[in-house]
């Protein structure tokens, strides 16, 4: 394997790693920021997105949803189209990501429990006032962060790109 591409392995965490790696940034004083998601083809969207996510602390973990939660969310019966492995080191590979965990559980909940991000950040289909756990655009985890004094943000989409929409198109 390549030095670099072992280095891209390096930012992929298990939950225990990155909690540990979140504690040092906190002992340091530094944010840290946390999003979700699937991540399954990545276009500009996405890079806008996790890019300006990254601009709102010091550091940036991504949660990926396995393959198996993929499937159990309500997306087309062919995805994830990449595996969850591949998806990862894909979003390793951008440099303002610092680490990437992976969640099989239905919700991020339970990994946003365990780093308690400074700020958890969400696209603008979601609404980071929305307090209604049941609404479509709650944030989860949204009243977690609040309650220790962290931010919730969306950040707004890159009109034309989605990949649902890229495999509408069948550009993929």
């Amino acid at each position: 394997m390549s030095k670099r591409l072992a280095n891209l392995h390096h930012k992929i965490l298990n939950w225990e790693d990155a909690l540990r790696l979140r504690n040092v940034w906190a002992l340091k004083g530094e944010k840290v920021a946390f999003t979700n998601g699937c991540f399954d083809i990545l276009h500009l969207g996405h890079v806008s997105y996790l890019a300006q996510a990254a601009d709102t602390a010091q550091h940036l973990i991504v949660a990926i949803n396995t393959d198996a939660s993929v499937k159990a969310l309500d997306k087309a019966p062919n995805r994830p189209i990449n595996p969850e492995m591949a998806r990862a080191q894909v979003l390793a590979a951008l440099s303002f990501i610092d680490a990437v965990v992976f969640f099989e559980q239905h919700t991020p909940l339970e990994i946003i429990e365990t780093l308690k991000p400074d700020v958890l950040l969400k696209g603008a289909d979601y609404n980071a006032n929305q307090t209604d756990t049941t609404a479509k655009d709650y944030i989860v985890g949204a009243d977690l962060v609040k309650s220790y004094g962290g931010l919730v943000q969306t950040i707004p989409f890159v009109d034309g790109y989605s990949t649902t929409g890229i495999l509408a198109k069948g550009k993929f």
